[in-house]
């Protein structure tokens, strides 16, 4: 990709799943690394494809937009919380400031777990590249 008419700055991802999936290469990094450094990068990014990062990222954003949406379910035209609220009708708009502020929080312990992961696969990654090939490299393309 050509990131240096957007950006300084190397950078290196891995995308998609079945027959679309490829290892996406900044010019900046094929640049400025030398053969060694790339071929470190490449293999912390085949370390994502072969640990199933992607996929395993997929399920769990599934699943977290299930259980978004079965707790807005819950909260959005119950006629047991918009009267537990003070409305004399089931309100929709209620429901939705409820939902609103209960997100909040939740967010941020989503954000809180969703990082925690994206370390761990970070990890892993780097650990692909210190068993299959050479992790000083990938520590030299890092600094």
């Amino acid at each position: 990709i050509d990131g240096s008419r957007r950006s300084t700055k190397s950078n290196a991802y891995f995308s998609g799943f079945g027959k679309k999936k490829r290892i996406v290469l900044y010019d900046t990094l094929l640049k400025e690394f030398t053969e060694e450094e790339i071929v470190a990068v490449l293999a912390h990014e085949i370390g994502h494809y072969k640990k199933k990062h992607v996929l395993i990222s997929l399920i769990f954003s599934i699943m977290l937009t299930g259980f978004m949406l079965f707790l807005f379910s819950l909260v959005v035209d119950n006629p047991k919380l918009s009267q537990a609220l003070g409305a004399k009708d089931t309100s929709f708009h209620l429901g939705l400031i409820v939902f609103g502020i209960l997100y909040s929080p939740l967010s941020l312990i989503i954000g809180l777990i969703s990082n925690i992961i994206s370390r761990e696969n970070e990890f892993t990654a780097d650990m692909f590249v210190k068993e299959n090939y050479d992790g000083k490299f990938l520590g030299d393309a890092l600094k």
